[in-house]
């Protein structure tokens, strides 16, 4: 007896060739029905005998397409509909947006190999994409998925392409980014004053490699952004960038022709090489300690013994890297602090002193992104996020939302993004930046218009951090105050400790939690500054049970920015003849009486950090954030954890002493101890003090999080003292930094008493 089911399928299920795999599905299984998108995901109607039916399901749940991810899925009897045949139906809207967004992905090995074969059609097209790759939310300015709904909306498809969008046995069944060389988008190629280049596309990647050798510096713009772009061997030129980016010394991230070069320069694990080649495809921070390539690794990453690669990920970068022969140098389009560019006239107006040519295309980019960075720990091999942005954004999975309050979380504001649970789901921006930055504010701003109108909901409540003077707070409350919603501040660690705690889903756990933040600054609850914060968790409830022990905050932003000043409020007395030198003698005058008048304190995790890279003559002055703090990692070559010394072995009181600490390694660096081993004692201390208040407080679980659990080497060391006597969990699918402070606020208040 013939009977029809309704099959409703929920997650990243839209832009990934899912209809026409149900199609070709339910052809093999002789179904009749229809397949469309709808706001909530795929809706499946078929009509069959029930036993067909249910093996049809099972095998679609069960193996979905390659870039698919189903978080939900339910089959229900309704009326018996006949059906001529199988068909994929246009999609319809009745309600709001209620599904997982699709990321970009990247460039997949079918569509690369038509794009360098000659008698392929699509050879050299460098926007090749199908079912199961390309830009996905950079191009998306509404949902459900579809090409009306996206920037390629406006190349309408040639006959050709026609053709293949509409076969059931072609890959671009269906694919809504689906483009050629006849129909699709156009490259230009000018020089710094916008005049044109004119040359054959067959000759237009041998050209930019051939100015890439010749050591020139090229603006790219690829499906996410703009690209800057540099022969990775000229120190001369990266260098020059440098100075023109406004860049001294951050690392830059270089793009591998292939992996063969990178394998033949490098050595990665196999987990490096997984995360390499996968379709998120981010920037992996590697070791270099035995590199044997000729990349200028004293310009791209001073002072360091690691370096951010990445492979080509769209059909752009694949046809320059097919030219190459030698790694470039490509880092973020912007100029330094700036979010990164995708408009052509702003690219223009902001890049023409900074590249010498410039790539332009004729696709507008709806959602610029950065590229994502990640860090896989040496020894336990934990993966760590230190930037979420192209290939993750926007979606969170694993995530039930407990009520129906719609929620805009407004996040930090050195590393900020928004979080917002408008339906059942809940949506992670990209990485924004730093909100001091006027350019970064505008976008930060713009995100959240976008996400409001994407979704068609207004917020019930604001969520923000608690410290006054954040551009987050501040914009939180004008547009709340506009709105007239209800605004709360979450403390900053607060957020932290819920972010981890919700990624791992603990908040109805049964063990007390033992919350570990550390980082650079947050306003506590006191009104000092925090940043070394213990915290138990327990039937929804955080205390503060320990921390560094206060010490001066002094001058204000300008102390997370000069480590110097971070020695200076730590010194003791005998340190004071040998740091003196660090100042002028007007600054010493000034900053010891700031100190004597000194009122705000500190717990910074982050400024002990400062302090001893200063103590140890690394870094004085910050040029990027968080230099001290990765320079201080990168001194550390290999260690054995036996020969490690606590720099403060006993702990009463649940006070931690950071006068102690950096007193004990002036000693050791008095006493010519190398500055490697002091290092590593340090990050052993640290790890040795959070097992030790651990054992005091009788908890089990540990849950850490903030910047300072981007250092690898502290995570190693933790894993290791650990052992199987504690449970360690760490973020995992967001970054350990301020950018999971969003999701940390909605957590906290989704879970926590107010």
């Amino acid at each position: 007896m013939l009977k029809t089911y309704q099959i409703i399928i929920k997650g990243q299920v839209q832009g990934v060739g899912f209809r026409p795999f149900v199609y070709v599905l339910a052809n093999n299984f002789k179904l009749k029905g229809t397949v469309s998108n709808n706001e909530e995901g795929v809706i499946i109607i078929a009509t069959e005998q029930e036993s067909t039916i249910f093996d049809f399901y099972n095998q679609l749940v069960n193996n979905p397409p390659p870039v698919a991810r189903i978080t939900h899925h339910q089959i229900n009897q309704i009326d018996f509909t006949p059906f001529e045949d199988f068909s994929i139906i246009p999609s319809t809207k009745g309600n709001k947006l209620n599904l997982t967004l699709t990321p970009d992905f990247a460039l997949c090995n079918d569509c690369s190999a038509e794009m360098n074969d000659p008698e392929n059609n699509r050879f050299q097209y460098p926007f090749t994409t199908c079912v199961n790759c390309g830009p996905r939310w950079s191009l998306t300015n509404s949902f459900p998925f579809e090409r009306a709904n996206t920037a390629v909306n406006s190349f309408p498809m040639c006959n050709s392409c026609l053709k293949e969008y509409t076969d059931p046995e072609n890959r671009r069944f269906h694919s809504q980014t689906n483009t050629c060389s006849t129909c699709g988008i156009q490259l230009q190629l000018t020089d710094s004053n916008q005049k044109t280049i004119d040359l054959e596309n067959n000759t237009l990647f041998k050209k930019i490699a051939k100015l890439l050798s010749d050591g020139k510096i090229i603006a790219l713009k690829n499906t996410s952004g703009y690209l800057l772009c540099c022969d990775a061997r000229n120190e001369k030129i990266i260098q020059e960038l440098r100075k023109r980016k406004k860049r001294p010394h951050k690392p830059f991230a270089v793009l591998y022709p292939s992996l063969k070069i990178l394998q033949n320069e490098i050595s990665i694990s196999e987990n490096e090489l997984k995360i390499l080649t996968s379709t998120e495809r981010p920037i992996v921070i590697i070791s270099t300690k035995k590199y044997q390539g000729h990349i200028d690794l004293k310009s791209i990453a001073p002072h360091l013994n690691q370096l951010g690669v990445m492979l080509p990920y769209t059909g752009i970068l694949q046809l320059l890297a097919s030219e190459l022969t030698f790694p470039i140098v490509a880092t973020s389009g912007n100029i330094h602090g700036s979010p990164i560019i995708s408009d052509e006239k702003m690219a223009i107006d902001l890049l023409s002193n900074v590249a010498d040519y410039f790539l332009h295309h004729n696709l507008k980019i709806t959602n610029p992104q950065d590229d994502s960075v990640l860090k896989i720990s040496s020894k336990f091999e934990i993966s760590v996020l230190f930037r979420r942005s192209r290939g993750y954004a926007p979606n969170y999975f694993d995530f039930q939302k407990p009520n129906n309050q719609k929620v805009l979380a407004t996040g930090g504001h050195l590393k900020s993004s928004i979080s917002f649970t408008p339906n059942d789901n809940i949506y992670i921006s990209q990485y924004l930046g730093n909100l001091d930055h006027f350019d970064v504010a505008e976008r930060y701003s713009k995100t959240i218009s976008y996400f409001i109108n994407l979704f068609e909901e207004t917020p019930h409540v604001i969520l923000t951090d608690a410290h006054p003077q954040y551009q987050s707070n501040l914009f939180a409350h004008e547009f709340g105050n506009k709105l007239k919603k209800q605004i709360i501040e979450i403390q900053h660690h607060k957020a932290h400790f819920a972010a981890v705690l919700g990624e791992h889903q603990l908040f109805n756990s049964d063990d007390k939690i033992l919350g570990v933040i550390w980082d650079g600054t947050g306003f506590g609850d006191d009104k000092n500054i925090w940043g070394s914060e213990f915290f138990t968790y327990e039937k929804g409830s955080m205390k503060r049970v320990s921390h560094l022990s206060y010490f001066n905050w002094i001058a204000g932003d300008k102390m997370a920015k000069e480590p110097r000043l971070s020695l200076l409020s730590l010194a003791s007395e005998e340190m004071i003849s040998s740091i003196k030198n660090k100042f002028t003698t007007e600054e010493w005058l000034i900053y010891q009486s700031i100190l004597k008048n000194n009122k705000l304190k500190t717990s910074s995790m982050g400024r002990l950090f400062d302090a001893l890279a200063s103590l140890l003559n690394l870094v004085d002055f910050n040029t990027y954030e968080g230099e001290a703090a990765i320079v201080l990692e990168n001194q550390v070559e290999d260690y054995q954890l036996k020969n490690a010394v606590n720099y403060h072995p006993i702990i009463e009181n649940g006070i931690i002493s950071p006068q102690l600490i950096l007193q004990h390694c002036h000693h050791d660096f008095l006493t010519g101890v190398n500055t490697s081993q002091i290092i590593i004692n340090f990050l052993y201390t640290l790890s040795a003090i959070i097992i030790q208040i651990a054992k005091q407080q009788n908890i089990k679980h540990i849950a850490l999080s903030g910047g300072v659990f981007q250092n690898t080497t502290l995570i190693d060391m933790l894993m290791a003292l650990a052992k199987d006597d504690f449970y360690l969990y760490f973020n995992k699918q967001l970054p350990p930094n301020d950018e999971n402070i969003s999701f940390g606020q909605l957590m906290y208040y989704y879970h926590c008493k107010m």
